[in-house]
């Protein structure tokens, strides 16, 4: 089993979304690295991909032969009140890995659940080969979900992860890994 983790946006090139402390790219950076060590802790071969161009990302995702694809963001809104955290699928395969890293991110983390939601229209998950989900940790804009961001990257690379291998471990995943 092979599995890309991807960090939104890249450090130095694209800080992506700006809160009053963290940059999205940093705090990506952070649970993508810490994330890819407890998949490789669990067995799993695990490439880190951040980089600012969208092809190169799939095409590392589609040269490794990767299974899974998880691209980690942050949130943003112009309403500071917006909080949670989302995910985005293009698949069914992808709806279910979705919903096994939303469901322990909100419990996890007891982010505000905003479910998940159709991601067809994003380039890196209607591009990549694998069953890919993009991540939505949590709102960088609002003060509350940006205080659990700065404190808690391991916790919520630990949620990433949980919800990957409740997904693997599903039986739903072990049909959808044969095609």
């Amino acid at each position: 089993m092979k599995i890309v983790m991807n960090g939104g946006h890249c450090p130095g090139k694209d800080s992506g979304a700006v809160g009053a402390q963290l940059t999205e790219a940093a705090v990506c950076r952070q649970v993508m690295e810490q994330a890819a060590l407890l998949l490789r802790d669990q067995g799993y071969e695990t490439l880190t991909v951040q980089t600012n161009e969208l092809a190169d990302i799939v095409g590392a995702s589609d040269g490794y032969g990767a299974d899974l694809f998880v691209s980690v963001h942050c949130n943003a809104a112009g309403n500071k009140a917006a909080r949670g955290s989302e995910v985005y699928f293009a698949s069914e395969a992808g709806r279910y890995l979705a919903a096994c890293i939303c469901s322990r991110l909100t419990r996890e983390l007891e982010t505000n659940d905003r479910g998940v939601r159709d991601g067809s229209r994003l380039y890196v998950l209607r591009h990549t080969a694998a069953v890919a989900v993009l991540v939505e940790l949590a709102f960088i804009s609002n003060p509350v979900d940006e205080a659990l961001l700065l404190g808690r990257t391991n916790a919520f690379a630990a949620a990433v992860v949980g919800g990957i291998l409740d997904f693997l471990h599903g039986k739903e995943a072990e049909e959808w890994m044969k095609c």
